[in-house]
């Protein structure tokens, strides 16, 4: 099947989007200092890499794309529902003169990026008429979910990213104006 001018596009801004990914985690492993965020980059990149290697795949040859991208399990060892939950993360000085990276700074970049990389793939997803090319934007965009929550969990561990609980009363606000709707009609 040959790729639709829709799927085609999408794909270009989808690889030049890992190209930027590939290139800032290149960068963020060689200035990364705790062991658990190098360790979550250096377990993290080889995906991207596949990541961007199937989809060179799809444009050069639609047809023959393998297309199944090795999507790793969510792992959610660290998250606890009150990890920092009751602090304000730690403020955030803006630096404008930057030579070297700090540990927060890298893990908001690769953070940022995987979000708006899965709100890419998802909206790639939904346009895609290929079954395979359709196929490995969902993965791709399960991949981007599950990569950003373990960048996520280490923010939240470190009270980098603000963690708010809603509270009852507020919960409760909400869950007020809906009802269910009985099953069977």
């Amino acid at each position: 099947m040959k790729l639709t001018i829709c799927e085609l596009s999408y794909l270009n801004e989808l690889i030049t989007s890992c190209v930027n990914t590939i290139t800032c985690m290149s960068l963020f492993k060689n200035q990364v200092t705790d062991e658990e965020l190098k360790s979550i980059l250096t377990t993290h990149f080889p995906i991207h890499v596949e990541d961007y290697n199937r989809k060179v795949e799809f444009v050069k040859d639609a047809c023959s794309a393998s297309g199944k991208l090795n999507v790793p399990e969510l792992n959610t060892s660290i998250f606890s529902e009150n990890i920092n939950a009751s602090k304000p993360a730690t403020p955030i000085t803006v630096n404008t003169n930057v030579t070297k990276l700090t540990d927060r700074e890298i893990a908001l970049s690769y953070f940022l990026t995987l979000k708006r990389a899965g709100k890419e793939y998802a909206i790639a997803s939904m346009e895609a008429t290929d079954p395979k090319l359709r196929q490995f934007l969902k993965d791709a965009y399960t991949m981007s979910c599950n990569h950003s929550y373990e960048v996520y969990e280490w923010l939240a561990k470190n009270n980098f990213y603000p963690i708010t609980v809603a509270t009852g009363e507020q919960t409760g606000n909400i869950g007020s104006i809906y009802n269910p709707i009985p099953m069977g009609n």
